[in-house]
């Protein structure tokens, strides 16, 4: 259980829900299977086959939200509504209109719907609730706002935030390859996006940052906007203008650490989480310092 894309978002610490009462709410909104004539359904499923809705080890929370959806490509619903069209004018000698076009794309959505194939992806959240933190697994923001939306639903009460930042990542970032010098415990890697106030946007990957070329892009107006970067030699991640982090890598010495004889896969899965969430709760706080720190209204 490796998160590669962080979304993440704050919790009060003194949260009064225990693992077993979230659990317990969870349950009052399983995913129920797409019915014949459902687009799309969505629900909590557990996060280990026959487990509990919470996965709940040593104190950290992994949560899953399951999607069912079905394949009905637009263009294959176009296709049919154009050859109904066809025998229409056929059949009786007149021209479908738009509207009726509209119409007998709905019919047939609705015909072909029992018959499409179903889709089933799985979004996963951590809570810590020892440390505030609500992170869901998520490359695009929507993903992650439909998995709060459905939680915020779901529990009598989700007192998640934003994670409001002191200062600008972006300025931040900035700072950081401007002076060609990382913060302690992290180090630059070869990934970086520049863009100027105008959008222009300038990409490198794998490619060294030492040089004046990128100084002078900075000078000419433009800021970072995603930098790649290491932490203490044990996790590498690219750092966003939102502050999310995304393309996360646990390099092999931290997971070397864990390699522990165990007699199960679901032993393993419960030591790669603990690893995985005890490293990132420091990686946080390392990053969110380096950064300036959290707003006080928000921490």
């Amino acid at each position: 259980m490796w998160f590669k894309n962080l979304l993440i978002y704050r919790l009060p610490t003194d949260w009064a829900i225990t693992a077993e009462a979230l659990s317990a709410q969870l349950a009052q909104r399983p995913l129920p299977g797409c019915g014949a004539l459902d687009v799309q359904t969505q629900g909590w499923v557990a996060p280990r086959e026959g487990g509990d809705l919470v996965h709940a080890v040593g104190g950290q929370w992994l949560l899953a939200l399951g999607i069912e959806q079905k394949l009905l490509p637009g263009s294959v619903v176009t296709q049919f509504a154009k050859d109904r069209a066809k025998e229409i004018a056929e059949n009786e000698g007149r021209r479908v209109g738009r509207k009726e076009m509209k119409e007998l794309k709905e019919r047939i959505t609705e015909e072909l719907l029992p018959r499409a194939f179903v889709r089933r992806r799985t979004t996963y959240g951590w809570i810590d609730p020892k440390n505030g933190w609500l992170v869901v697994d998520a490359a695009a923001p929507a993903k992650a706002e439909e998995f709060l939306e459905c939680l915020h639903k779901t529990l009598e009460s989700l007192p998640a935030k934003p994670l409001h930042l002191a200062r600008s990542p972006v300025a931040a970032m900035t700072g950081w390859v401007a002076g060609n010098e990382a913060p302690a415990g992290f180090t630059i890697d070869q990934d970086l996006e520049l863009r100027s106030a105008e959008k222009a946007t300038v990409r490198y990957a794998r490619h060294s940052l030492d040089g004046d070329e990128i100084r002078a892009h900075i000078g000419a107006g433009k800021t970072v906007t995603r930098l790649g970067m290491t932490w203490n030699d044990r996790i590498s991640f690219q750092l966003g203008e939102s502050g999310a982090i995304k393309r996360v890598v646990f390099l092999d010495v931290l997971k070397e650490e864990n390699e522990t004889e165990v007699s199960n896969e679901d032993e393993r899965f419960d030591l790669d989480f603990a690893l995985m969430t005890g490293e990132l709760a420091r990686l946080f706080a390392d990053l969110i310092e380096a950064i300036g720190g959290e707003l006080a209204e928000a921490a």
